[in-house]
This record gives C-alpha cells, sequence and structure tokens, in this order.
C-alpha cells in the first residue's frame, strides 16, 4: 500500500471540518466534503472494551453531553452519548463514530484521510496495533492510503513494526534540532508541525532533506499562501472552504 506525497492536497480539514461542524463526527465528514475538501485528518483512541473510537480529548467533556474518561467506558455507554449538540442544535444526535463506520462514510464520500493515533497515557502500544488492524482490514482500495501520524513516538514505533506499508506522520509542535534523526528511526514519510512554531528556513530544511511538510491548525488563507511558500506541502485547517482561497 504504496503512500504518495503528491496524493495529498492543499488543504485538509482538520477532524472533519471543525469550524462548521462537531469535530471528529460523520457529520463533520460530510460537510468538509461540501465544502471541497479532498481529504480529512481525525483522531483516534481506544474505548475500554478495545473499540477504535474518534475522539480528541481523553475525556468525553468537551465534545458530548456526558462527562469521564473515555479509556473507562465501553464503546456501548459512548455511543449512548450526544457529540453534536453542543457545537449547534443542528447536530443533535451526532454519536461518537468508530473508526470502522468512519472508514465507511469516507468511502461513500471518497475522502483520503489523515489517522492521528491518539492514546491515553500508556496506552500506545495498543491503541496503534487496533488502529492498524482496523484499517489493514477495512481500508477501501478505492481510496487514497491512509497517512498515519502521532505526537506519541511508541505509537509510531508500533505502527512501522506492525503495519510497515503504512505511512507514518511524525507529529511535533516544534521541528527540533534532531528532527531528521527522529523521523527516520521510524520511517516517516511526512513531518508534521504547529504553523506557530515554524519559519521560513526550518521549513525549507526539511523539504530540503526530501520530506513533505504539513502544517497546523490553519485557518486563514493569507497564511496558508505564505505557508506555501516556504514549501509546506499541505494545511491543516478547520475551515477548509476559507483556506482553499490560497490554493
Amino acid at each position: 500500500m504504496g503512500f504518495s506525497a503528491a496524493s495529498l492536497p492543499r488543504i485538509i480539514g482538520h477532524r472533519g471540518a471543525a469550524r462548521h461542524a462537531p469535530e471528529n463526527t460523520l457529520a463533520g465528514f460530510r460537510t468538509a466534503k461540501q465544502l471541497g475538501a479532498a481529504w480529512v485528518e481525525f483522531d483516534v483512541r481506544l474505548s475500554a472494551d478495545g473499540r477504535c473510537i474518534l475522539l480528541h480529548d481523553d475525556t468525553i467533556d468537551r465534545t458530548t453531553d456526558g462527562s469521564g474518561m473515555a479509556a473507562e467506558m465501553t464503546l456501548e455507554t459512548l455511543a449512548a452519548f450526544d457529540a453534536g449538540s453542543w457545537f449547534d442544535k443542528h447536530f443533535a444526535g451526532e454519536t461518537i463514530p468508530t473508526l470502522e463506520e468512519a472508514i465507511d462514510l469516507l468511502s461513500e464520500l471518497g475522502l483520503g484521510a489523515n489517522v492521528e493515533i491518539k492514546p491515553h497515557p500508556g496506552a500506545a502500544v495498543e491503541t496503534a496495533e487496533a488502529v492498524c488492524h482496523v484499517l489493514a482490514t477495512s481500508w477501501p482500495s478505492a481510496l487514497p492510503p491512509p497517512l498515519l501520524s502521532s505526537f506519541t513516538y511508541e505509537a509510531l514505533e508500533t505502527a512501522q513494526r506492525v503495519a510497515p506499508d503504512f505511512a507514518r506522520g511524525m507529529l511535533t509542535a516544534r521541528i527540533k534540532e534532531d528532527w531528521r534523526e527522529r523521523a527516520d528511526a521510524v520511517g516517516a514519510a511526512t513531518i508534521h508541525c504547529d504553523h506557530t512554531h515554524l519559519n521560513a528556513s526550518r521549513a525549507r530544511a526539511v523539504r530540503a532533506a526530501g520530506y513533505p511538510l504539513l502544517a497546523y491548525t490553519v485557518n486563514h488563507a493569507g497564511r496558508a499562501q505564505e505557508l506555501f511558500g516556504w514549501g509546506v506541502s499541505a494545511v491543516f485547517s478547520d475551515a477548509p472552504d476559507e483556506t482553499a482561497r490560497a490554493v
């Protein structure tokens, strides 16, 4: 399952289209598609019973009508919470999706994806293994191969070991001096960083080393245009419609 940087669009919907729809939901993916996104990014972690679910935080407090640690709840429990009303009453009834449900919708919509492995503390290995298993068994051949990423280095190491054919993106807030060594150690195909900590010289150094560089979270077309001028390959955006004006 070969990854090609050429398959990356300039604009990737962040957590779906987080300015316009509740993040990490199926409604968010549909909205991203309506806004013209070709790819979306989303976060995956584990429930108490080992199911892959789409959720950014360790807890469900911010993005549902429930509260508590997601890792301490079964999928059945998690699925009963409303993951849309906090954003807007129009999205009432949205649930926390499973990775399998997300993949089914991505296939239906024709959306590519950057899947961020977001383990709760101490669960990097099991989360990466579970995500890779679902992707290996469920990802449709009609879509571009997924790009895996993580801030958790152990998750990238695990993905490299159990699913070496999946491309890996090394996520870091700042591109530090040892970035190349760390990227090489996990066979990273891409480098992902916070655009607010990025400068032109560091961006050009990453590109000169042969790595596509992806920046998050960019919600203004002018900033996206500046980053593209530095050689940034793609940006993650909560507002892919707004940011696409830079393309």
